[in-house]
């Protein structure tokens, strides 16, 4: 990390999905808690890792940062600016500071474009450069990922995952954004080909001074990638701290289960370990439980677990964790 200054903050994130019933005249009859009250910072030039199960919140967290979802509640302070205060051109303008490359690289491109359309669209939507020069750029573009500029007029069809994924990648770059958010941008590619794709993703936060929100479920993968890892469970951050802190030394029983299920490329060490098993499924984030939302399965819970909601605080120097058993 070159500088210590914040480029996001978010503070008491919210984000409801409301559920509705009726066919002529809907009602709402409950809200999926999605993201509940979630607050960090992210510093000029880091990579912050969120890590958690499937359905906890992760990618609904990115996509209400850039406000692709309109937050519930909360603010998202990006550049000193509350992007839920911005509508229409103001935000349209915040856009070109912040992009997202998507989990699915299948899913993420317009088959009927070309590569060329796809990557300097941006460059034409914001009104930076339009024709032979937005081509041009194109070309650039898939040079610094690592393709061969002469594939512009081919089509995603025609590439494979780890390519796509290089063409998604070439396109969030394309308007010089300060901060990029990767949603699990290598949990549908081959395992060889994650190394490559993360590997360029560093490359490029070197050269270009990018910063990362970096979702994903690979514990590895992230400890590779992040300066601080963030820890969810159930639309609730209960762990950051930085990546060797929290290796070397969780507090939160969820971080300890989390981590225990990581294998151990060493075999002495690895027949020496406990696994922490959780018991029982993750609750409906339509009806979260009462007080600590872990205390369901945590093998620690007492009973102020139920009645209480933990305190986000400061355990160890930079280590913040939610439990009241820490």
């Amino acid at each position: 990390m070159a500088t210590q200054e914040v480029l996001l903050s978010v503070d008491k994130l919210v984000k409801h999905f409301p559920i509705m019933r009726g066919v002529v005249i809907q009602r709402q009859v409950g809200a999926v808690h999605a993201v509940d009250g979630v607050s960090f910072d992210i510093v000029k030039g880091e990579t912050l890792g969120l890590v958690g199960e499937s359905g906890c919140g992760k990618s609904t967290t990115g996509r209400a940062i850039l406000q692709l979802y309109r937050p519930t509640s909360g603010a998202v302070l990006f550049e000193g600016v509350d992007l839920v205060k911005q509508k229409g051109e103001k935000l349209r303008q915040m856009r070109r500071r912040m992009q997202m490359i998507f989990q699915d690289p299948y899913a993420s491109l317009n088959p009927r474009m070309t590569v060329g359309q796809i990557i300097s669209e941006p460059l034409i939507i914001h009104d930076i450069s339009k024709g032979k020069e937005a081509q041009e750029k194109a070309e650039d573009l898939l040079k610094l990922v690592g393709l061969n500029p002469a594939y512009t007029n081919r089509y995603p069809h025609e590439f494979s995952g780890g390519q796509r994924q290089r063409i998604g990648v070439a396109r969030a770059l394309a308007l010089e954004p300060a901060l990029i958010v990767c949603d699990e941008p290598i949990s549908a590619l081959d395992v060889s080909i994650q190394a490559q794709v993360v590997n360029l993703l560093e490359d490029l936060q070197s050269q270009l001074g990018l910063t990362y929100l970096f979702i994903a479920h690979d514990l590895s993968m992230v400890r590779h990638i992040s300066d601080r890892v963030a820890v969810m469970y159930l639309g609730k951050v209960v762990e950051l701290a930085t990546r060797n802190d929290l290796y070397s030394q969780p507090l939160h029983p969820y971080t300890q289960a989390l981590l225990s299920a990581v294998p151990i490329p060493d075999p002495v060490v690895e027949s020496k370990r406990k696994r922490i098993i959780l018991t029982g499924d993750v609750p409906s984030p339509i009806n979260p439980p009462s007080g600590c939302r872990f205390r369901t399965r945590c093998p620690l819970a007492a009973d102020i677990c139920k009645e209480k909601e933990p305190e986000w605080r400061e355990a160890l120097s930079n280590h913040w964790v939610a439990c009241h058993m820490v």
